[in-house]
């Protein structure tokens, strides 16, 4: 599972659903608007806060699992994917959580580990095709 507390001084440890790369990521409600930090190597990227609350009732309403589908920001998401859904102009962000032009996608990937680490979702870790459902 993860280490750390997710925040700044003691942010979460975690790895990618495939398993193949770790990052960390912490809560930082100082920025604005309030972040989800996510740094890989040297990159940070970061998703509204809200994220975590609106994807976990998003998978609550949903009652089922569903696929990951990370994508990087110029590339399409599949659809009824939670990559997908943390673009769409329909979930209550109106559009990408992401917050860093350039850099808003692959919600697919980092997000979900989060919610796992919170107990609010079960992520399958498979090499591919992993899907997510809220607990």
């Amino acid at each position: 599972m993860a280490s750390g507390d997710g925040l700044k001084d003691n942010p979460w440890t975690l790895t990618t659903p495939s398993g193949g790369s770790e990052f960390q990521a912490w809560r930082d409600e100082t920025l604005d608007p309030p972040a989800l930090v996510v740094q890989v190597g040297k990159t940070q990227l970061r998703y509204a806060l809200a994220a975590i609350e609106d994807l976990h009732a998003m998978l609550k309403s949903r009652g089922d699992w569903v696929a990951l589908g990370g994508a990087d920001e110029q590339k399409p998401a599949a659809a009824g994917t939670v990559e997908a859904w943390g673009r769409a102009s329909d979930n209550p962000q109106g559009g990408w959580y992401g917050l860093k032009k350039g850099l808003r996608g692959r919600f697919g990937v980092y997000v979900p580990p989060v919610l796992e680490a919170l107990g609010l979702a079960e992520v399958e870790k498979a090499s591919r095709n992993n899907r997510m459902r809220a607990l």
